[in-house]
């Protein structure tokens, strides 16, 4: 993890799991069956942010809950790949369809389904309350918990790395 920073110059591509990453991982179940999720406003503005400046950002998950396309689609985030079982297959198709080099992505994952993907990555990362397997093998673990700005945290820290972070005028 010492190179970390050394890293980030060549990220342009960011993909996040969801359940533990872009939410805390929990879901509340209405009477009518619907899955809830709760996510970051934080991590919704860092998302805008990169978007804005031209960064790819795709979301790959198991899951297949429908309500979170409402949040991804006002965020701007157009590559929403749910109910994936194969994860490694889903991220080399994205990256062929972007064109995308795997050494400029930047893959954030909490949980087993996340060991392979994250090793077709150029930098793996997790939250901080992530699985211990995902722990050992990842370039950064965020201090931050699912869903709680770990997201923001990367984005962040790679826009600040490229000089794309907001600047205040004066």
């Amino acid at each position: 993890m010492a190179n970390f920073k050394e890293l980030l110059p060549n990220i342009n591509t960011f993909v996040f799991d969801i359940d533990g990453v872009l939410s805390d991982g929990s879901i509340q179940v209405t009477k009518n069956g619907d899955q809830l999720r709760t996510m970051s406003t934080r991590d919704g503005i860092a998302i805008t942010m990169a978007l804005k400046k031209g960064y790819n950002i795709a979301v790959i998950s198991g899951g297949n809950s429908q309500s979170v396309l409402h949040r991804f689609k006002y965020l701007g985030i157009t590559d929403v790949f749910l109910g994936i079982e194969d994860k490694v297959a889903t991220l080399q198709h994205y990256f062929s369809k972007k064109n995308i080099t795997s050494i400029n992505v930047l893959y954030m994952g909490d949980d087993i389904p996340d060991y392979y993907p994250m090793k077709e990555c150029g930098v793996a990362t997790c939250p901080k309350d992530a699985a211990i397997e995902i722990k050992e093998i990842v370039d950064y673990i965020s201090d931050k918990d699912g869903g709680k700005g770990c997201v923001r945290d990367i984005i962040e820290q790679v826009m600040r790395c490229n000089g794309d972070w907001f600047k205040p005028t004066n």
